[in-house]
């Protein structure tokens, strides 16, 4: 069965919540940080892993020694890192920071990439040749996809052997998802200034907090400060998906968890999260996860 284990460390600089899974060799871990003041602090490893780094939520930049780079990082994000040791200063930008990571064992990490996409292909060649190496000098955003593996995982259900192979699968998932973003991010971009990265975050976190009564278009366009077209083409190109088709997204996953997790029939959910009517909920339903809404309670 995985091992779990959950800290809560308090320090000058805060209070860090943290809970981690080991399974197979690898290392699964979600942290949220709340500070007092903005700040820095250092870091440091010397496990040999590959690092796949997500942050989920707040601002900071980090400096990395081992590739003598300094990132600037806003909102969701994700890349996958190597280096034999591991040196950061980290300064927090916002007060909460999220971040979520995993560590595949350098060995294991060459067997599940040998045979992958171009990109991991060559970014392992890199670690066997010893290097210091980014995945991606891009960042990618964390889309749709790769939020819900992420809150999959951390509201995960299961218990002893099963979790074990949930977390091992889910690991690989994001992988591949990660791998996937790579080609994105080498793409001409639209959206240039951090300025404007910033506020299509702040779309994103607006959508994610208003579900269940979002804002139109041109209410999103004129709280965050964007023209409408460069609202719609850079939230497409940050993540991948339309301001509404990226809401869909956010409803159904919210109303697979409340099938989960509470004894809310699928009419008031449905209601809840502001579908016109039950049966337009349930065919959207049974579109995205293949079952109807009734079937979702003993299902994954």
């Amino acid at each position: 069965m995985p091992m779990e284990n959950r800290q809560t460390l308090v320090t000058e600089y805060g209070t860090r919540v943290t809970i981690t899974w080991q399974c197979d060799g690898i290392l699964l871990g979600h942290g949220i940080s709340r500070f007092n003041a903005l700040t820095s602090f250092s870091g440091a490893s010397q496990a040999d892993v590959v690092r796949l780094h997500f942050g989920m939520k707040g601002n900071y930049a980090f400096s990395y020694k081992q590739l003598g780079q300094t990132y600037d990082l806003i909102g969701g994000h994700h890349n996958i890192m190597y280096s034999k040791e591991f040196d950061i200063t980290v300064q927090n930008k916002t007060l909460v920071l999220e971040t979520f990571g995993i560590q595949f064992p350098v060995d294991q990490f060459i067997q599940f990439t040998q045979n992958a996409s171009d990109s991991l292909k060559r970014f392992a060649e890199d670690i066997l040749a010893g290097k210091n190496v980014m995945l991606s000098e891009r960042w990618g955003a964390i889309d749709s996809p790769i939020q819900q593996v992420l809150q999959q995982i951390i509201h995960c259900k299961y218990n002893d052997d099963l979790k074990k192979l949930f977390l091992l699968s889910k690991s690989i998932e994001l992988l591949v998802l990660c791998a996937d973003a790579y080609e994105h991010t080498q793409q001409e971009t639209f959206i240039k200034s951090i300025a404007d990265k910033e506020k299509l975050v702040a779309v994103r976190d607006l959508i994610n907090e208003r579900v269940q009564d979002p804002p139109n278009l041109t209410q999103i366009a004129r709280l965050v400060g964007l023209n409408e077209y460069k609202l719609k083409r850079g939230f497409k190109e940050v993540f991948n998906n339309t301001v509404f088709g990226y809401l869909a997204e956010q409803r159904l996953h919210l109303a697979h968890r409340y099938l989960k997790d509470t004894r809310k029939t699928a009419a008031e959910i449905s209601y809840e999260l502001g579908y016109a009517t039950p049966q337009h909920f349930s065919n959207a339903f049974r579109k995205k996860f293949g079952m109807p809404p009734s079937a979702a309670r003993n299902n994954p």
